[in-house]
């Protein structure tokens, strides 16, 4: 061990003009909360695009802090510059805010911050990191390390060959008892050098730890030498998290479960620098059916296009619906209280950490789409005209067109089979206004194909034009469908057509079917009556004429 003296030199040949931690300190006071206000943060890399775990994870986050009046923070881990891809901050921020995510503190659009515990972009703390690895250096708690990497390489295929474990620890940590002479020739030699820890665990000895989704465990001390700072003088997760959940004050880290075996290193790490702990909730990752082998997966970026936040986006799915599923699978309560509530905010809804899914939850994406269904049902014309709008401006210029164009024409084409009792779910997401729109107008119209039409459909069809009135209301239209199926031997009472069905050239729904194809070139639309109502006698008549000329 370096005597008090060494340390002393050693920190300031490692860390020259670097401050001290107490200055630091003092620019994070103590928050000003109400007693029990959680304080969490989303943390994300910009090294691709947001996946949807972030987003899930970031909901659960923000629902933390807001249902207990405290802070959400948005940091940006942007240290690993290898991997850090172009535009990578600004996707992140924009996920957040399409999703509704918005954070208390952190980044926002255009460069624009919020908070007082930043700098809240893990690059321009830096000078930070290393003051806190200098402390601990001063403190005998840390140390240079010059191995290289084809030192480290060879020193993993020795423990390979011995069958112990692998790492950098105990006597395998070349550097970590090396006098003050030998750290000053390395260095004068110009050699590389990494800051690790000095550890005092015990492989051999566990620790209890209670995580807040996975419950009690029993875990391994952690006794290896771990990277506080790389070479290039950028910090690992490892430090960099605790020194900046210390001093942003997190309350409550929710991450993702990949980083609990990381829990033994992090638990020393805030014991070295004698800090308390913040809770840990290790969220496992959505999972799905896999189409192929019908077992459950991961979701996966490479596999998955469903896995980005910005598929949703560019589909039109509402932030509303994405939102009730997400917490639906993050709660299964949700479900009932939903049922209970139909009319409250969401955020009305108490998340709680301990009944989230251990092992990972399920993204049914049928289920997705009923509960999006459910939501755009609610919506009026106006909202659904509105929404469509705003989305089709960025994602479909035809579409976009039409809308801008023609906006109360459209809006009466979404009030069909919407209010006054009915409950229209047949669109789950803005891109399905395309296919609502294009039996209603012509150009779009003209190049569907008609489906097979019943025998004797021309004769129907001229007969139907001969009453057609577009001022009837729904029942005196109807009455004229069923007159024309009597004519033509159609019946018009089910049951009657059911006990008889040779008797008959069908039932009154295929005299219905016929005028359907005919004005629409669909089997199935809604509401026929309204079909006609919006599209208006003239284009109603020209239609049928065209159907009867073809």
């Amino acid at each position: 061990m370096l005597t008090d003296l060494e340390r002393k030199e050693l920190a300031q040949l490692l860390f020259p003009n670097i401050k001290d931690t107490e200055e630091y300190i003092k620019q994070y006071p103590k928050r000003n909360l109400p007693e029990g206000a959680e304080v969490t943060r989303f943390a994300p890399s910009p090294t691709g695009f947001v996946h949807m775990g972030g987003i899930y994870m970031s909901l659960i986050s923000r629902k933390l802090a807001h249902q207990t009046n405290g802070i959400f923070i948005l940091r940006i881990e942007d240290t690993d510059k290898t991997r850090e891809i172009d535009k990578g901050v600004e996707q992140i921020i924009e996920s957040l805010n399409k999703y509704g995510l918005v954070p208390d503190e952190g980044i926002f659009p255009n460069g624009e911050v919020k908070g007082e515990y930043g700098p809240y972009m893990q690059s321009q703390r830096l000078d930070i990191y290393k003051s806190f690895a200098k402390k601990l250096v001063l403190e005998g708690k840390a140390y240079p390390c010059f191995m290289s990497s084809d030192e480290l390489e060879a020193l993993r295929k020795e423990q390979e060959k011995l069958g112990t474990r692998i790492g950098y620890y105990g006597k395998y940590a070349k550097w970590r008892d090396a006098s003050i002479e030998e750290i000053k020739k390395a260095l004068e030699e110009g050699k590389e050098f990494v800051i690790r820890l000095r550890s005092n665990g015990d492989f051999n000895k566990r620790f209890n730890f209670k995580d807040l989704i996975k419950g009690s465990v029993t875990l391994p001390e952690n006794d290896f030498d771990s990277v506080l700072l790389k070479s290039d003088g950028y910090p690992v997760y490892h430090l960099a998290h605790a020194i900046d959940d210390h001093l942003m004050q997190t309350t409550t880290v929710t991450r993702g479960d990949e980083w609990f075996s990381s829990v033994p290193l992090h638990k020393e790490l805030f014991e070295t620098f004698g800090w308390n702990i913040p809770q840990y909730a290790h969220i496992s990752p959505l999972m799905k059916i896999d189409e192929e082998t019908g077992t459950k997966r991961k979701l996966s970026k490479r596999k998955d296009p469903e896995s980005n936040a910005s598929y949703y986006i560019e589909r039109g799915y509402p932030i509303q619906g994405i939102m009730e599923y997400l917490l639906n699978i993050a709660n299964s309560n949700f479900y009932d209280w939903r049922i209970q509530n139909l009319d409250k905010d969401i955020n009305d809804f108490v998340l709680k950490l301990d009944k989230i899914h251990k092992s990972g939850a399920l993204f049914d994406f049928v289920k997705f789409e009923n509960i999006c269904k459910d939501v755009l049902a609610k919506y009026s014309a106006e909202d659904i005209y509105n929404e469509a709008l705003e989305w089709s401006r960025e994602f479909n210029k035809e579409v976009f067109e039409k809308l801008s164009s023609n906006k109360e024409y459209c809006i009466s084409i979404f009030n069909i089979e919407r209010g006054n009792g009915k409950i229209r779910k047949d669109i789950s997401k803005m891109e399905d206004i395309q296919e609502q729109l294009e039996i209603f107008f012509d150009d779009t119209f003209n190049n569907l194909e008609y489906p097979e039409l019943k025998e004797g459909y021309r004769d129907i069809l001229k007969r139907y034009l001969k009453t057609f009135n577009i001022n009837d209301d729904v029942n005196t239209w109807f009455e004229k469908i069923k007159e024309i199926a009597e004519e033509f031997n159609y019946a018009v009472d089910r049951k009657e057509y059911e006990s008889n069905p040779d008797k008959y050239n069908g039932n009154v729904g295929d005299v219905a079917m016929i005028l359907r194809i005919a004005v629409t070139k669909k089997t199935k639309t809604p509401d026929l009556y309204q079909i006609i109502q919006v599209l208006g006698e003239d284009r109603v008549r020209e239609r049928i004429e065209e159907c009867i000329n073809r």
